[in-house]
């Protein structure tokens, strides 16, 4: 994926706009893409998780992949 603001981000956003994680997933990232899950599912139970389903988007908008350099 490219950095901040790609077209990839976009998607991931999206994603997981409508399923919190799958942003992540789409990302590489299934650690975090299920910590997004999981937590939203249990805080819907308490009203809560839409805090968490908003966060999910925002995280897959803004994430940067680490900078790596290719030595010889």
């Amino acid at each position: 994926m490219a950095g901040q603001g790609s077209t990839g981000n976009v998607v991931a956003a999206i994603c997981s706009f409508f399923l919190p994680g799958l942003g992540q997933l789409v990302q590489g990232r299934p650690i975090t893409a299920l910590i997004h899950f999981v937590l939203t599912g249990l805080l819907w139970w308490v009203l809560l998780g839409w805090i968490v389903h908003i966060w999910s988007a925002l995280d897959a908008a803004w994430y940067k992949p680490p900078y790596t350099t290719i030595h010889d």
